[in-house]
């Protein structure tokens, strides 16, 4: 997981937002996701690319 962790451009990581609230982004690099808080969604990284799409997204449950 490290390999496609190191993929991940960091600056890519700082110009994305959340594709439904428009809000900053966590990396988790437990889960390999990017976290939005606001809408509770958890948006998959695969093969360094990542899936800004609402229907690709998990919903976090609290």
């Amino acid at each position: 997981m490290d390999e496609k962790l190191s993929k991940v451009d960091p600056k890519l990581l700082d110009l994305l937002v959340c594709p439904l609230t428009k809000g900053r982004l966590s990396f988790n690099r437990e889960t390999n996701e990017l976290i939005s808080q606001k809408a509770q969604l958890a948006y998959p990284i695969r093969d360094g690319i990542p899936i800004m799409l609402i229907s690709e997204a998990r919903k976090i449950e609290d």
